[in-house]
């Protein structure tokens, strides 16, 4: 496994790499914080890493940074599916729990999922930023939590244009 510490506007954030695809994206000081080495590596040479360097230079400035470096998120069967559904959410919009929900019924063709369960597993998301979870908003478009921390979704949402509720 490879890894990288970087700096960004919402704090530090640790990349992991793995077999060809990025496998982590967290925020060092969020919910979910990676175990981080006593000398954090700031510099890669693994092509995974230095692509998602450049995906997150681009982001951050305020532009569209286009497909993302191939991911390999590890997560259950349930979890896999509502990442796969997150890295749908086009650059600059927002959804809901709700509607994440009812697609992903649509998909096993079932009556209906509960939105409780789909935000259990986006609060789970291994890598964030590539998997959007801060575009994902109450049914009212009510800011909701978020595991890099409330200030960094509001930061996140307003780089992207998205209009939120407070």
């Amino acid at each position: 496994m490879s890894a990288l510490l970087l700096e960004s506007p919402v704090g530090p954030l640790w990349l992991t790499a793995q077999g060809g695809a990025l496998t982590g994206c967290w925020f060092v000081n969020g919910r979910f914080p990676p175990e981080l080495p006593s000398q954090p590596p700031r510099e890669t040479d693994d092509p995974v890493l230095a692509a998602a360097k450049a995906w997150l230079e681009i982001y951050f400035s305020g532009r569209d940074p286009g497909p993302t470096p191939l991911l390999a998120a590890e997560g259950t069967p349930f979890q896999r599916q509502v990442w796969r559904r997150l890295a749908q959410v086009p650059w600059g919009t927002a959804t809901s729990y709700g509607a994440l929900a009812a697609d992903i019924a649509a998909e096993k063709g079932i009556p209906k999922m509960s939105a409780r369960a789909v935000g259990g597993a986006v609060g789970r998301n291994p890598i964030s930023l590539f998997l959007p979870c801060h575009r994902v908003l109450g049914a009212d478009g009510r800011l909701t939590g978020y595991g890099g921390g409330l200030e960094n979704k509001i930061y996140l949402l307003k780089l992207e244009g998205i209009p939120f509720r407070p």
